[in-house]
Formats: C-alpha cells, sequence, structure tokens
C-alpha cells in the first residue's frame, strides 16, 4: 500500500491519456516494480514482499486498486491478469477490474547513468525543505516553478526564488565519473523535488542524481525518480 500510494500520486487524475491514470506494476522472479507517470515526471520503485508465480506486468487503476488496498482487511492479496480483466482475492473477497494492455504505457526511465554524484539522502531531504518554500508554482516563468541543483567536484549547491525572496543551500557530494551539472544547470520542478523527497525512506544512507541533457535522474534504494 505504501509503495502503491508513492507511485500514485505521479498518475494524473484527469488527462487525454486515460492510460496514465493507472499505476503498472512489473514482475519477474528477481523483482517486483510499480511505475507511474505523467509524461514530465515518473517514478519506479521496488516492492517488498511480492511473491511472484508467474512474471509479467499489469495496470493497476490508481483509485480502484488503491481503494481495495486501504479498505481490505485480507493480509494478503493475489493479483491474476489476464485479457479479459483483472482479478484482485483475498481471503473473503473478490473484485474484478477492468483491463488495459501494459505494453501501451510510456517506458519509465531505469537508472543507468554511469557518471552521477553521491549524496547523503539527509542532507538532500534538507535541501528539499530549505529551498523547495521559495519556489513559486503559479509563475508562468519556468525558472520560478523550480529548484536550480548544480553539482561540483565535491558539493551540491540548490538554489530556489519566487522573485522576492531566495534560498540557497549546499552540502556536501561526491562526483562519480567526473559527472558535474555546473555548465546545464539543472532546474527540478517542484512537483518532482517533492516526489523525490516522499521517496527516500528513513534507512537511505547515500543517493544518486544525475544530471542529464534533458531530464534528471534520481535513486535510491528503492525508489528512481
Amino acid at each position: 500500500l505504501t509503495a502503491f500510494q508513492t507511485a500514485a500520486t505521479v498518475a494524473p487524475a484527469r488527462s487525454p491519456k486515460p492510460i496514465l491514470r493507472n499505476v503498472k506494476l512489473e514482475v519477474s522472479n528477481d523483482c517486483s516494480t510499480l511505475m507511474a507517470t505523467d509524461m514530465e515526471v515518473g517514478i519506479r520503485i521496488e516492492g517488498e514482499g511480492i511473491e511472484v508465480q508467474t512474471p509479467g506486468s499489469v495496470l493497476l487503476p490508481v483509485s480502484q486498486f488503491g481503494s481495495i488496498l486501504r479498505e481490505s482487511n485480507d493480509q494478503s492479496l493475489s493479483i491474476v491478469a489476464d485479457t479479459q480483466g483483472t482479478t484482485v482475492s483475498g481471503d473473503r473477497s473478490e473484485f474484478k477490474l477492468s483491463a488495459e494492455s501494459p505494453d501501451e504505457f510510456p517506458d519509465v526511465s531505469a537508472f543507468d547513468a554511469e557518471k552521477y554524484h553521491e549524496v547523503p539522502a539527509r542532507l538532500f531531504k534538507e535541501l528539499v525543505r530549505r529551498t523547495l518554500f521559495a519556489t513559486d508554482a503559479e509563475s508562468s516563468r519556468y525558472a520560478l516553478g523550480g529548484v536550480l541543483l548544480e553539482m561540483t567536484a565535491d558539493k551540491i549547491i540548490a538554489v530556489a526564488t519566487d522573485g522576492r525572496r531566495l534560498a540557497k543551500m549546499e552540502g556536501p557530494a561526491q562526483s562519480i565519473g567526473d559527472h558535474g551539472s555546473t555548465d546545464t544547470m539543472t532546474i527540478v520542478p517542484s512537483r518532482a523535488m517533492q516526489l523525490m523527497d516522499r521517496a527516500l525512506s528513513d534507512g537511505d544512507a547515500e543517493i544518486m542524481v544525475a544530471a542529464r541533457a534533458n531530464d534528471i535522474l534520481v535513486k535510491s534504494q528503492r525508489a528512481t525518480v
């Protein structure tokens, strides 16, 4: 439920693409991954404690499946998907959900960067808390609606402003593979920063941050944004 709710925060309530109002669950014999995207922000979360009998993938509607998870009194639920639909069942309950093809769901990037920064998770959460309040989500200027991240050889700097006030914080970070974003000055939307903060768990010691030409990847022990 916790992993699904975190992924579901990315799925849009309204969209011209109805398929985006789902969370994709992809399972193999080795791992289980929940994925969601609104085409601007995407997330991948590794599910823990999921027993896999048959590898495959399924689309889970955010509202219906979220309600099942919250309201169910069963200790565990089984999910069976085929072309006719998805069946979710427990010891005392059974639910039928409509089927959509998981193959049509947009790809959500995994963390495959060879160059990145390692940042203490506690520091990153504090960076978010100390800068996000100064952004202006209502502004028509894109730059004011996000947090500027700069990464040098040994530190990370976060800056946010709404045009009237400015917040800045920096802290130690280690560059891996000569990674640095000083030239590109990556601006991360406020919503994405909030999601990164939410996806980090208390058990995370270090996270990996990779700034690329058109996007930024942040990876913790269980989640990739």
